[in-house]
């Protein structure tokens, strides 16, 4: 697959919730930081946040790009187009999603980006758990000067860019043909979004999800040794469920390949977290 990016609009206005939903608290972190880490463990090019004119945001991921709407309350679309236009010199292909994702899956970004593989697809529009999730969609970033001039005529709806490009509509049974998608995201909770304070809090009781946690060198000790499976949202989380703090004495391998001591890191289910001694050459 080709370098991709990530895309996050945050600019909604948050009517239903009464808060800026950016800015709720989750794991420790935030929804806006978690969307936006786990685009930036998922896509291998840049991830860029795009808000309202003036809209401020929590502390973001180091390397997350900020972008502006040019224009306040004119809907996703206009995030889609300054979204795209922002990453379209660094990467043809982009997962764009909502910030308020809370359970978004790399399963199911890659899944979706792996869709525009083929040269006839512009985008893969997923109509999954029974509707359509713009923004939980893959977009050719060829396509922002076609959404900008949209937003300049008015036609402020997703829908009409649709109309004018080559688009797939994977279901619930095609995205979990995928192996891995099926069995670490069999419900696609990846799209489900909290946009009222009832959605946030049935999301937020959700137990964190399971992580596979070993120690090893100097760290496993006491019983340590073996895999044991623990749960966690976040690697800090993961740390303290293994009786470590993430300082510098300690470093984690996420997946066997991406090392980090990000405490806000976001984990999702299937994850495996190595820690080792950083003193001993981890």
């Amino acid at each position: 697959m080709s370098v991709s990016a990530g895309i996050v609009l945050a600019g909604g206005r948050s009517s239903r919730m009464g808060t800026p939903k950016a800015a709720l608290e989750w794991h420790g972190s935030t929804l806006l930081h978690r969307t936006a880490a786990m685009l930036g463990r998922t896509v291998s090019g840049p991830v860029v946040v795009v808000r309202a004119p003036g809209q401020e945001l929590p502390t973001l991921p180091a390397g997350v790009e900020v972008v502006e709407d040019p224009v306040e309350g004119l809907g996703p679309m206009q995030g889609i187009a300054t979204g795209l236009a922002a990453v379209a010199d660094r990467a043809p292909v982009a997962f764009v999603c909502s910030t308020d994702m809370p359970f978004l899956h790399p399963a199911f970004v890659r899944r979706v980006l792996g869709g525009l593989a083929g040269a006839d697809v512009d985008v893969v529009l997923p109509v999954a758990r029974g509707f359509p999730q713009p923004l939980a969609a893959g977009y050719r970033t060829a396509l922002a000067e076609l959404a900008a001039e949209l937003v300049a005529h008015g036609q402020l709806r997703p829908a009409m860019l649709f109309a004018q490009c080559r688009v797939t509509r994977p279901d619930d049974a095609e995205l979990l043909a995928d192996d891995g998608l099926a069995r670490l995201d069999p419900e696609l909770d990846s799209v489900v979004n909290v946009n009222a304070p009832e959605d946030y809090d049935t999301a937020r009781r959700r137990p964190a999800p399971e992580i596979t946690v070993q120690c090893y060198g100097a760290l496993a000790g006491g019983g340590h040794h073996g895999p044991r499976v623990v749960r966690a949202g976040t690697l800090g989380g993961a740390a303290a469920a293994a009786g470590l703090v993430l300082d510098r004495h300690v470093v984690a391998a996420l997946n066997g390949d991406q090392i980090s001591r990000d405490a806000d890191l976001p984990l999702v289910a299937g994850d495996v977290v190595a820690f080792l001694s950083a003193d001993a050459g981890g």
